[in-house]
């Protein structure tokens, strides 16, 4: 064989192997790790963060998905919106729910956009109720533990940043900033408003990741809400005294491929301080 030929054999190698990892839509794990001085030493939280799923389906009744999220051992679920989507079958995402309801974990939901654009949403959230899954619409879940005090709390999807203020001060003027506050919220652009109350950690979906990515140079191309090269498209951010997490979500589209950028099922340990 010549050179010639070994040289476009190796070029077209690894435009196949740039097509294969551009392309790949298999679940990826991503860990985050936030420490906080608000928790004993010995403190050890785990959450499992699922966002935009919009319906789509990992294995024979989501297996391949739940297994993954059960083999972290999480202390809880949480499920930041887009699960359910406006267009896909619903019964799609309610297998999922079913199967969520047989891990023994505890699940806690806020909706997302896509969830509220369906005119039947108000039944399908009875019905994820029936699951046995905490909807978290403006309350505040505190838990009591040795390592100290944690409120896991939630805001429901708004369209307009007026009415998700109005909706923040509503339910958490009275935060206690002593304790170490989680809010679950869909949008991620919300940031300076979720970051007015004494948030600690704010979880959020809504970006699919910008849609594509280019590896060290580009972390996302395009976001709901965001625009063009989003702030904001994926990953651990400190904004001011917060931290925010932001998960590139589960949903994949082959007439909308993700580039770079994977679905992801997101891991985040909590850790406490010495004071």
């Amino acid at each position: 064989m010549s050179k010639g030929w070994k040289i476009a054999l190796f070029l077209l190698a690894a435009f196949v192997l740039f097509l294969v990892c551009a392309f790949w839509n298999g679940l990826m794990l991503r860990f985050y790790s936030v420490h906080t001085g608000k928790l004993t030493e010995d403190a050890r939280l785990r959450l499992a963060l699922l966002t935009d799923l919009h319906s789509c389906v990992y294995g024979e009744n989501h297996r391949d998905l739940l297994d993954l999220v059960v083999e972290q051992r999480p202390d809880v679920i949480l499920l930041g919106g887009d699960i359910v989507d406006d267009v896909n079958p619903l019964e799609d995402a309610l297998t999922f729910f079913d199967a969520l309801s047989q891990t023994g974990i505890p699940v806690y939901y806020v909706s997302g956009n896509h969830d509220r654009w369906r005119p039947d949403f108000d039944s399908v959230l009875e019905t994820i109720k029936s699951y046995g899954v905490t909807i978290l619409e403006g309350e505040t879940l505190a838990f009591d533990l040795p390592a100290g005090r944690v409120n896991l709390c939630g805001i429901r999807e708004y369209a307009s940043a007026e009415a998700c203020a109005a909706a923040l001060e509503t339910a958490f003027a009275g935060l206690d900033p002593n304790a170490y506050n989680i809010l679950l919220a869909h949008r991620p652009d919300y940031i300076d408003l979720y970051r007015q109350y004494p948030f600690d950690l704010v979880l959020s979906g809504h970006t699919h990741g910008g849609q594509a990515r280019i590896p060290l140079l580009v972390n996302g191309l395009f976001a709901p809400n965001q625009g063009w090269f989003p702030e904001y498209a994926g990953g651990l951010y400190e904004v001011g005294e917060t931290h925010l997490v932001v998960s590139r979500g589960l949903s994949y589209n082959p007439r909308l491929p993700r580039v770079f950028n994977p679905p992801e099922v997101v891991i985040v340990d909590v850790a406490g301080t010495a004071h």
